[in-house]
């Protein structure tokens, strides 16, 4: 098999990167490891900065999401009981659509059926070589058989576990992380969400957040320990502690129902550099992950792809290499940005178990600059929408 482009990750950023990429006459191949229902059934993010939007838009894959997603131009921070809304639309022009990231694939991958996309499921990628040659050589199983692809370019963006950040050499990667010593426990249920908008709520027995996907179904997170099982946590359990969690008014009013899904997962920062190495270039999860607070993982994914579409089209229908040449610093310029956003609103709400007297301190002074300072609250609610590609 050979192809342009091949494409490591069939998840939303490696469907979004190929529906692009067909648009502008590019070939692409998708090798994804697990099955179709698997990467539909995966839990994830559902909030939307307007660059996704606008993205999903180009790519022909917006259409459900026009009619079914929930413009929001607001959000609430609640610091045990007092309430701070952030007016984003009214702060920034812009605000954020609320669109589970599960609807977003399913968007993509009939945006990719419609078009004749290549999309192999089940795709086992066992070796990636020839990166600092002329052509690229992927090496994969499906359906029991060996297989060969050849590309002119690899785009990694099979996730923090896959193949592709690890193809590069330890001696031209350099990583940073910093994991955080607790997890968010999440549920999954049919109800109507709790509040208008999200509400990110700061406690003394930890950080609680009130989300949702429609007007029927809603997300709700309490943060945990490590330590934590999810079978010590039946769904009266996690009801009870979320109410404790959240604004008393919005929790005499929660409606509760049984879990479609619940799990923990813990929290972390994460940034390998550089995101391209000879022709293989990284995108989403395989070159950064930041926690969920402020909702950044699937929108630095997207805007990743923003970069290197452009990138693919400059080079085969424009005859330039500028693109893919600064690709890398292009997209951890505004990487390291959404990090920061996202490890101080983490850092602001959560409850850390060494943070002694002066830390507290420094948390509430936090909010309370965000209450008396409508310039903080810009700062914010800027960073909340999106920064600019």
């Amino acid at each position: 098999m050979k192809t342009q482009v091949a494409i490591i990750g069939g998840g939303p950023a490696g469907l979004l990167l190929s529906q692009l990429l067909d648009l502008h006459g590019i070939d692409s191949v998708v090798l994804e490891r697990r099955s179709r229902d698997y990467v539909l059934g995966r839990i994830r993010a559902g909030v939307l900065e307007q660059g996704t939007v606008d993205l999903l838009r180009a790519a022909e894959a917006g259409s459900r999401m026009d009619r079914e997603g929930q413009i929001h131009d607001g959000v609430e921070i609640s610091w045990h009981d007092e309430r701070l809304h952030v007016p984003i639309k009214d702060l920034t022009g812009r605000g954020v659509m609320v669109y589970g990231q599960t609807e977003v694939t399913h968007d993509l991958y009939d945006a990719r059926d419609a078009r004749g996309g290549a999309v192999l499921h089940e795709a086992e990628v066992t070796a990636i070589e020839g990166l600092e040659d002329d052509r690229v050589t992927i090496r994969f199983t499906h359906e029991g058989e060996e297989n060969v692809l050849e590309a002119d370019f690899v785009a990694g963006c099979d996730g923090f576990h896959g193949p592709s950040r690890k193809a590069i050499p330890e001696s031209h990667r350099r990583e940073f992380e910093r994991a955080y010593p607790f997890g968010w426990l999440g549920l999954l249920s049919k109800t109507p969400p709790a509040a208008p908008e999200l509400i990110y709520a700061a406690h003394d027995r930890g950080f609680a957040l009130c989300s949702m996907r429609s007007d029927t179904l809603s997300r709700y997170y309490v943060q945990v320990a490590l330590t934590e099982k999810l079978e010590d946590w039946p769904e009266e359990r996690f009801w009870d502690e979320l109410r404790t969690r959240i604004p008393a008014d919005v929790a005499e009013g929660l409606v509760t129902g049984p879990a479609i899904e619940m799990s923990i997962a813990p929290l972390r920062s994460f940034v390998s550099e550089p995101m391209r190495y000879g022709r293989l270039f990284l995108a989403g999860d395989s070159a950064h992950i930041v926690p969920p607070t402020g909702a950044k993982g699937l929108n630095l994914a997207a805007s990743d792809v923003y970069y290197l579409h452009r990138a693919f089209d400059q080079f085969y229908n424009h005859r330039n290499s500028t693109g893919i040449d600064t690709y890398s610093d292009q997209a951890l310029s505004r990487v390291w940005k959404c990090e920061r956003f996202s490890w101080w609103m983490t850092s602001m709400l959560h409850d850390f178990p060494q943070t002694g007297a002066f830390e507290r301190r420094m948390q509430r002074a936090e909010f309370e600059y965000l209450q008396l300072s409508e310039t903080a609250r810009k700062s914010f609610a800027e960073n909340y929408v999106g920064l600019p590609y």
